[in-house]
This record gives C-alpha cells, structure tokens and sequence, in this order.
C-alpha cells in the first residue's frame, strides 16, 4: 500500500493510527512529493506551518481525503512544538494555525472538516489542564482521522466491488487512488479490491489535463501495483467510449452537495455528459466527509482558480503565447442527473439523491446521538 501521508514521529517510526500507549509521541507530517511524481518518489517532513499550507496549495499533497490528513497531522505537528504557556494559549494557537490551513484550497470539503474536528476536540477536552496533555489529545485525534481514511477507503473498495465483473473495463479521471487518500483510494478502491481477489479489471487513465495527475499518477500507481492500465488523453475518451471499450466510469470527488451534484477535477462533467450518451454507468466514489449537507446543490460550491502558467507553461516548456489570458478552473461541478450512484463508505447511496443522502444525514446524526457526541 501507498504511504503518501503519515506521521514520522522524532525516534523515526511511522505511523498510520494513533499508538496503544499514551501519550502519542510528537513528530512531523510526512508526505510523498506528488510533484516529482512519476520522475521521483521522495518524500518531506515537515513541521512548519508555512510549509504545510505551501504544500498542500502546491500539490506536494492533493486529493480531498488527503488534503484533509495532512492538514490534521499538519495542524498537530505544528502544534506540539507549541510553547504556550496555558491551555487557553494554546487553544487559541490551534484556531490560528487551522485558520491558516484552510486558506490553502478553497473546493476540497474534507480540508475544513477534518481542520473543524481537530479544533473542536481541543476546544471540548473537559478536565484538561495542562498544555502537554491537550497536545496529546491532538495528535491523537489527527492520526485516528489518519485511520479512519484508511478503513473508510477500504470500505468504499468493499462496497464498490460489486459493480466489477471479471474482465470488465474502468475509465477513470484525475488521480482519486492511493495517492489521493491514505493509502488505498476512492475511485481506484474497487479496483483494487478487484484484483486482490483475482478479478482481472482493466482501467482507461485519462490524461487530466492541465497537470496531467491521471498519466503522471493513476497510471504510475497502477502500474506499480501490477494493474493493468492503459493512458489516454481526455479528448480521446468520447472515441474509446464509441468504440464499446469502456464498461463502467468512476471517478472521485472534492466535495458532494445534499442534492449530488459533485464538485471533481475539471474535465469530469463532459465525461459525464459523454458517459451518459453512450449509455455508460456514471460511478462517483468518496466517504461520507466528502458531503456537505450545508449546500443544497452544486450551485454554492467555490471553485478554485489556478494560475496560468499551469496551462501556458505545462511542466517548463511553453505550450502557449506567452502572456495570452488563461482561465483555468481546478474543478468543475457534474449535476447529480448524470451520476448513477454514489459509492461511500457508507453503501451505494442511488437516485435520487435528496432523498438517500437524506436518509444518510439522519443516520450520521443518529449514529453520533447514540455515542453521545
């Protein structure tokens, strides 16, 4: 399994769930640069909360469930380097770095969610008087966000797999893999729980333009697992659809409204208008922290503008007139009438949305009730 986010503790170990023993060793955020990516696998440590919010506005670290994992973890090494001086200077620190970590992306739901859980667990530990303790308290809860994404990915391939026949064909967009999650994905979940049951899948990769995460990560990281995948670039995708190659579409997702429209990596609504035409099951994959069920549609999801040297420069050459305006939206919005369900760790939420992802709120809240959060 991938490792693109996880806690380096100062001994040097490596950890993806909080420890047995309390209390949680201090240590830094540790991520696979995704920018060096498929030229280079190295991996960064950090401590530094300039460097964090550097790292996940530049990519080093993408994908909406890890976004999420490296701010908590990023927020919680910050933060047990921390000299303050009582509990409610210290508070105070964490609303402040997390503040600044929320600015780094603005599409992403899991960012704020995970960022929100982490200020609220310091803010709520009742009995708590010494700052070493509530540090503790935070790194704990930044690495059990670590591993519930790991178990909520793995869940999202469980629930998937049905969908997957023998011999069957995947196109997918952008990277929603291992790279984009803790560890085994979103989009590439069922995929991978495919083939370690010998379920021979085989997966289109598109291209993703302008930073080309499909071929520079998806193709990488299944190629690296043995899978068989085959990149294409994303004006090619209505040709090999026509051509009867593709089975099934799945695809991830930034951030979901409580109607179903889905915020994803830009180039994803025309494949869904083209999925549809040709009579292609259209899949979206994500936990549940990917729903925002404060937005009644897709209408209120902020899209992020990225610079234009990402479409006029590509990776250093320039591909366009120097100067020439660019409009380059880093995601765009596909209405909840192309998608033919929604996989979550939760189940497959089905049409129409308003009502099972309803039916889901209640079940969250009700589920937090009975814990007596």
């Amino acid at each position: 399994m991938l490792e693109p986010v996880r806690w380096m503790t100062d001994a040097g170990e490596i950890l993806d769930a909080p420890p047995s023993s309390r209390p949680a060793p201090y240590g830094k955020l540790r991520l696979i640069d995704q920018t060096l990516l498929p030229l280079e696998e190295r991996y960064v440590e950090t401590d530094d909360p300039e460097e964090i919010y550097d790292y996940i506005k530049r990519l080093v670290v993408r994908g909406a469930p890890a976004i999420g994992c490296a701010a908590a973890l990023g927020l919680a090494a910050v933060m047990c380097r921390s000299d303050a001086g009582s509990v409610g200077e210290f508070v105070e620190g964490v609303r402040s770095v997390a503040s600044r970590l929320a600015e780094s992306r603005p599409t992403a739901v899991n960012l704020f969610w995970a960022l929100d859980r982490c200020v609220a667990v310091v803010d709520g530990a009742d009995g708590v008087s010494l700052v070493e303790e509530l540090k503790d308290v935070l790194i704990v809860e930044a690495l059990t966000i670590l591993s519930e994404d790991i178990a909520m990915c793995r869940a999202i391939g469980e629930n998937g797999l049905p969908l997957l026949s023998d011999g069957a064909t995947v196109l997918t967009h952008c990277n929603a893999g291992g790279l984009a999650t803790s560890g085994f994905g979103t989009a590439l979940a069922p995929i991978y729980a495919a083939s370690e049951r010998g379920v021979a899948v085989g997966v289109y990769s598109d291209e993703t333009r302008p930073l080309l995460q499909g071929s520079r990560l998806t193709a990488w990281e299944l190629k690296r697992a043995g899978i068989e995948v085959v990149a294409i670039c994303d004006n090619m995708a209505a040709q090999v659809m026509r051509e009867g190659k593709v089975d099934i579409v799945i695809v991830g997702a930034d951030r979901i409204a409580a109607n179903g429209d889905v915020a994803n990596k830009i180039g994803t609504y025309g494949l869904a208008v083209l999925a549809k035409h040709h009579g292609v099951p259209f899949h979206v994959a994500a936990p549940v922290s990917t729903i925002d069920f404060s937005l009644p549609d897709g209408g209120g999801i902020p899209i992020e503008l990225r610079d234009g040297d990402e479409v006029r420069r590509g990776f250093g050459r320039l591909t366009a007139p120097e100067g020439v305006d660019v409009y380059n939206p880093a995601f765009d919005v596909t209405p909840a009438d192309l998608i033919t369900s929604l996989i979550t760790d939760r189940g497959i939420k089905s049409p129409p949305f308003v009502d099972s992802l309803s039916e889901l709120r209640r079940d969250l809240v009700d589920g937090k009730a009975a814990k007596g959060c």
